[in-house]
């Protein structure tokens, strides 16, 4: 038991370099509020002519007082692509949201009345991911599941009749799914 505990021990030391430090990532070229990026000595070349039609899903729900992981992920996906030569105007970018993840979407009144006057740290992410032709798609059965209108929503926010029906749609305009 001893020599075993020793053991994960010496691997998870052994491992701690290989892990990316937080030093190492830096706020990114198009969006510079969220989504830091870290410099990456690539082996795998990004054409010099490619373009992206990315889509996100998320229904896990921001903790308080934080943006939600996806926003800081889809803006991450932006930065990383532009700061490594993409142009932004070949980089598409959608973020489907349902389940639990529905209140992150809505504007500043809706969210206080139903969060103990709390205030949603998402507005200004989702507001400057809008402002970035970063469409933001909310699953209308989730909204419906959560009494959310479009009027509850930060403006620019779009409703969909459902996540599934959103993603399909993206993935007929040419998205892929991003795993992550």
């Amino acid at each position: 038991m001893l020599k075993t505990a020793a053991f994960f021990l010496a691997a998870t030391l052994a491992a701690t370099p290989l892990i990316a430090q937080p030093s190492a990532f830096h706020s990114g070229p198009a969006i510079t509020e969220f989504g830091a990026v870290a410099p990456v000595e690539m082996t795998m070349a990004i054409p010099p002519n490619a373009s992206f039609a990315v889509a996100f899903d998320t229904s896990t729900r921001a903790d308080a007082g934080e943006i939600n992981r996806t926003f800081d992920s889809a803006a991450r996906f932006i930065n990383m692509h532009v700061a490594a030569g993409v142009p932004a105007e070949n980089i598409r970018v959608a973020v489907v949201v349902h389940g639990g993840a529905s209140l992150d979407l809505t504007n500043s009144d809706f969210y206080a009345a139903r969060q103990d006057g709390a205030e949603n740290a998402n507005v200004a992410a989702i507001e400057t991911l809008l402002a970035n032709d970063v469409r933001i798609i909310l699953c209308g059965q989730s909204a419906a599941y959560h009494e959310i209108g479009v009027g509850d929503l930060v403006p620019g926010v779009e409703m969909a009749l459902s996540a599934m029906t959103a993603h399909a749609l993206l993935q007929q305009q040419g998205s892929t799914l991003n795993p992550f």
